[in-house]
């Protein structure tokens, strides 16, 4: 079994959970768009859809959360301790004491996917994209992020989406403004060719489905860009922290 990972004056407040400190809270690690997906079915969004799933280190923060609570159950302190906390015996933890989040993770996944296969498509939902509207251009950490994602694939095998995005945050974190300049010059480059393809685009009014790529090549190019937009958003988390 794992040390409570609270403290004894710890507590926890949802509200500002989101951006106190770069140690990862258990939302920002549900995976990707899931992650994404519950923050925002929070405010608003179609009720029945399913909840995203959560990662092991999710399972975790919510079970330290829970145990807090049940010992110190009107004792408020900071989330940036309780976080802290919570990251730091994470690190120190074994397979075997991690195995149990570990295996309530598959669980999730499994329950998400069978809820998300009964669910289906929302009727009039997301707005196809245009194949050939201009791709929206990366920003200099997006440009680093897919120079050293193959990399540290390579070097971590089965590594997650969200621990990769975490690992390219701490690289791009530690370089210094030279170093980081190269790929903020190519980035202004690129977002300047990209506003001339847009207006260009524009000007020529709207796709012509005739034109387009077979439904089958489509299809993996969008299966490919949703795989991208993942990815992105993972690291688009990680920039901001």
């Amino acid at each position: 079994m794992f040390r409570s990972c609270s403290g004894a004056h710890t507590t926890f407040h949802p509200r500002l959970h989101s951006r106190v400190l770069a140690t990862p809270s258990p939302f920002s690690l549900l995976g990707g768009r899931e992650g994404r997906r519950h923050s925002v079915r929070m405010a608003k969004g179609d009720p029945k859809k399913p909840k995203g799933k959560m990662s092991a280190y999710a399972f975790f923060v919510q079970t330290c959360r829970e145990e807090h609570k049940k010992k110190n159950p009107e004792v408020p302190v900071n989330f940036a301790e309780f976080s802290k906390k919570c990251s730091e015996r994470w690190k120190t933890m074994s397979s075997k004491e991690k195995s149990k989040f570990d295996e309530m993770a598959k669980a999730d996944k499994v329950r998400y996917d069978r809820e998300m296969k009964d669910y289906g498509p929302a009727k009039g939902g997301k707005k196809k994209k245009d194949p050939n509207a201009p791709k929206r251009p990366p920003s200099g950490f997006f440009l680093f992020c897919s120079e050293f994602r193959p990399k540290i694939k390579s070097a971590n095998p089965g590594i997650s989406i969200g621990d990769v995005a975490k690992k390219l945050g701490e690289m791009w974190n530690n370089l210094s403004d030279s170093e980081k300049q190269p790929y903020m010059t190519k980035a202004a480059k690129l977002k300047e060719k990209y506003e001339k393809d847009v207006a260009d685009y524009k000007s020529k009014g709207k796709f012509d489905g005739a034109k387009g790529p077979a439904k089958v090549a489509r299809k993996k190019v969008e299966e490919e860009e949703e795989e991208e937009e993942e990815e992105e958003e993972e690291e688009e988390e990680e920039e901001d922290e």
